[in-house]
Formats: structure tokens, C-alpha cells, sequence
């Protein structure tokens, strides 16, 4: 099985055991702050099914309608990820809102607080995977789930904080003001992830410090040329389309210019993973004199 879909595969696992272990703390206390964390939960379950459809769906080969592949994938679970999260904030604030016309006392505390503290260590574990596979894997869906978790886990501990403190000076208005307050931090979790995500739908171009990567190995495999421009990059889930104009000599043959091309190519597919490259070849005259020069041997050895 693909090593993403292992992940996304776990996260529902997780999800689902995270979800029991959270709603049970709920049950004995009877808090409405541990029902804010339960809510969030529902949310994590829901959001790694997507997670999984997106990240399976992605991985498929170009085909004849999606030529450039289904990366794009990912980012719609990304967005329905954010848009979940807002739907749980909703939630949580009308059931806190509640609670502050009906205050009511923490039943069982202590065993709520092991169980919930449990649920969200076990977050933290899981969204670390995440996150740094997820980065390492090109995968948007899934650095988006583990970021929602980590959101959930900071949450949680000022949950547990709060709950603890609510129980031992009596101040019971502190439930429903700490369930407010892990709403607001997930809506604002939601609104990241949407803004994240809707950049990469719109063909956003590469971080700086990556498209410098790409200028540096064009500009160190690009002997024989007279210079490269015109360069654009895209990111779309795992894949980083990248294109550029290649200047050439008029009078070079196709064989030499395109095994320059495939110097380059093959060079920026072992620097930046996942890249798809096009490059356009044009003769001496296209030259714009303010692309990407091309380095000798001797001055990047």
C-alpha cells in the first residue's frame, strides 16, 4: 500500500479511538469544555476519512481528462478539513452558550482529565506523523489533518487546565468560558487551512527558498546554453510543475540541446521531489539577457 494512504489509513484509526476515549471523559464529567473536545474529535474522525478518499484519489496516474494528473485532490479535503472545523465551532459555542444560562457542577473530574489527557497524548503522537511525514511526502491532506490535531492537542491541554481549576475553586462559569475559547482556536485552525489550501487550487507559485533551489540547479546544469527565463512554477499536492524557456546556440543540433534539456530535467528531479518539468527550447535571438545565466564548469565546481 502507498505510504500515504498507510498514514491517512491510521488517522481514522486514531481518530476513532482519540473520539471513544474523549466522549467517555465527557460522559463522567459532564463538562461541556471535554464536550468541546469531543465535538473537535467527531470533526479529526470525519476529516480522516476525507483525508484517506483525497490521498487515495490523488495518487492515481495522468489520465485522458486529468493529463496532469490529480494531485489537486488533496486540496479539497484540506478545504472541507477547514470548512468541518467551523461547523464544530458552531457547535461548541451553542453548547457553552447553554451552559452559561444553566451553570452545572464536574462530575468525576479526575477520571475525566486521565481519559481526556490520555486521548490527547495520543494526538500529539499521531499529529507529529503527521505533519513530518506528511512534508516529507509531498502530501497536503495529510500535513493539514496533523495540523488540525495539533490544533486539538493545544486545545486540549488548556482543557485539561481549565477543567482542573474549575473543579477545585468551584468556579463553574470556567466550563463554558473554556469551551468558547477552544472554539475560537479551531475556527481560527479552519480558517488556516482553508487559506493554505485555496492557495494551492489557485496555481500558487513555489516558497522563495524553492524556487532559488530550482534557479540554482537550472543555472548549474544549463552548460552549452546561453541562458534560461520565462521560468514558472506551480505546486499541486505531491507534484511541482516547473517550466522555463531554454536559449540555446542557432546553430546547435536538437540532439545537443535536448540532452542539455534532460541535464536539467534529471537534475531538478533529484533536488526537488515530485517535479515535473517543461522546458522550451528557443534559438540565440530569444535571449532576454535578465533570466537565469548559465554557469561554467569551473565556477560551480
Amino acid at each position: 500500500m502507498d505510504k500515504n494512504l498507510q498514514i491517512a489509513s491510521g488517522s481514522i484509526v486514531v481518530g476513532v479511538i482519540v473520539l471513544g476515549l474523549k466522549y467517555l471523559a465527557y460522559a463522567w464529567t459532564g463538562s461541556v469544555a471535554l464536550y468541546s473536545d469531543a465535538v473537535e474529535s467527531i470533526i479529526n474522525v470525519v476529516a480522516a476519512v476525507a483525508a484517506l478518499m483525497a490521498v487515495w484519489y490523488g495518487a492515481r496516474p495522468a489520465d485522458e481528462n486529468h493529463p496532469y494528473g490529480h494531485h489537486k485532490a488533496e486540496y479539497f479535503s484540506a478545504v472541507l478539513e477547514g470548512a468541518l472545523i467551523i461547523v464544530a465551532a458552531i457547535a461548541i459555542v451553542h453548547e457553552a452558550y447553554g451552559t452559561f444560562l444553566s451553570p452545572r457542577a464536574i462530575q468525576a473530574p479526575l477520571e475525566g482529565l486521565l481519559l481526556n489527557g490520555l486521548a490527547s497524548a495520543l494526538n500529539a503522537v499521531w499529529c507529529w506523523i503527521l505533519i513530518s511525514r506528511g512534508r516529507k511526502l509531498r502530501s497536503p491532506a495529510l500535513v493539514a489533518d496533523g495540523k488540525h490535531l495539533l490544533s486539538d492537542v493545544i486545545s486540549s491541554g488548556g482543557v485539561i487546565f481549565g477543567v482542573a481549576l474549575a473543579s477545585i475553586t468551584g468556579w463553574t462559569v470556567l466550563d463554558p468560558a473554556l469551551a468558547i475559547l477552544v472554539a475560537l482556536n479551531i475556527l481560527w485552525s479552519g480558517w488556516g487551512l482553508i487559506r493554505e489550501s485555496t492557495g494551492g487550487l489557485m496555481d500558487a507559485a513555489v516558497t522563495p527558498r524553492q524556487r532559488n533551489t530550482i534557479q540554482k540547479v537550472i543555472s548549474e546544469n544549463a552548460e552549452g546554453a546561453i541562458e534560461a527565463h520565462d521560468l514558472r512554477t506551480r505546486s499541486a499536492g505531491r507534484a511541482i510543475f516547473i517550466d522555463l524557456h531554454l536559449v540555446v546556440p542557432g546553430a546547435m543540433s536538437v540532439d545537443a540541446s535536448h540532452a542539455i534539456c534532460d541535464r536539467i530535467e534529471n537534475a531538478l528531479s533529484e533536488a526537488v521531489h515530485g517535479a515535473v518539468v517543461t522546458i522550451h527550447v528557443e534559438p540565440e535571438g530569444k535571449a532576454k539577457h535578465r533570466g537565469i545565466p548559465v554557469l561554467s564548469p569551473s565556477r560551480h565546481s
